[in-house]
């Protein structure tokens, strides 16, 4: 009877790991695989070498290192903001919690293009800021700066990203009982030791969680940096360039891969290292 539950269960499990099988799976492996050939008069070769990984990380180690520096800049920023705002919702707004979930659910329906352009237009020559700080006398001319940099780019992704990192830290602060919070309270702890101390450890899933959603989206973009940040200066940019224009997909695979194995020790470091400070 045991083993029939398993099989129906199974079952109804088919669907989605067939769907998952053949639209992650099977490309993935493929592109892994073609991360190994070589291309030759702009036509793909199945040899096997580690050129494309040499090239990648020779030619392009300044970019990797600089695209896992602004990701890492976009995620901690991004999971501080959203830890704050997700203990305001749990814990201090009382009534008005729903009325501040509904508006973070709210924020993923608007087009990722659209919030590109919004805030290129609020960090542009003559956008809000700089006609804001030459209305008031501050500035006699706009100020470049806000726009096209990695500031732009740090400052949009993080806006987009915040309500993937806002939901998981919510989702894990709902299980903390509110027995719990008031019992520090009464022995003494303040606002901020309770957030550190007690609700802090039992948000280390969600934190990883949105730490995790938020770097690997920011290191593979290249939308954002083409828009606000000025052209080349992330590794999604010169992966695109080489499945679109160069045609060269064994590098733009192996690119790829290096990339994502790079993130993901980024990703595993920030596990260990928030575990161990938790720990203590």
């Amino acid at each position: 009877m045991r083993s029939r539950l398993t099989a129906w269960q199974a079952s109804f499990l088919a669907p989605a790991g067939l769907v998952w099988l053949c639209l992650f799976a099977l490309p993935l492996a493929s592109f892994l695989v073609f991360s190994f050939w070589s291309v030759r008069a702009r036509i793909m070769r199945p040899d096997f070498t580690f050129r494309n990984y040499v090239a990648t990380i020779t030619e392009y180690g300044d970019v990797l290192a600089w695209t896992l520096l602004t990701a890492l800049a976009i995620a901690l920023v991004t999971t501080l903001i959203a830890y704050l705002f997700a203990y305001a919702i749990r814990f201090r707004a009382g009534r008005y919690g729903d009325l501040l979930l509904f508006v973070t659910l709210i924020a993923l329906f608007g087009g990722y293009l659209v919030k590109i352009y919004a805030w290129k237009s609020i960090l542009g020559r003559d956008g809000i800021i700089n006609s804001l700080l030459m209305f008031l006398g501050i500035i006699d001319e706009p100020i470049g700066v806000l726009i096209y940099s990695q500031g732009a780019v740090v400052i949009t992704l993080a806006y987009f990203l915040l309500p993937f990192a806002v939901l998981p830290i919510y989702g894990s602060m709902r299980s903390i009982p509110d027995d719990l919070i008031e019992a520090a309270r009464d022995l003494g702890a303040g606002p901020i030791q309770a957030a550190r101390d007690m609700v802090l450890p039992l948000c280390e899933r969600g934190i990883n969680v949105a730490f995790l959603f938020s770097f690997l989206i920011a290191a593979g973009d290249y939308v954002t940096p083409r828009f606000v940040g000025g052209g080349a200066s992330m590794m999604g940019h010169f992966i695109e360039t080489q499945f679109s224009f160069g045609f060269n997909w064994p590098m733009g695979s192996a690119m790829s891969f290096t990339l994502l194995a790079a993130s993901l020790a980024v990703v595993s470091l920030f596990r260990f290292g928030l575990r161990r400070s938790l720990a203590r």
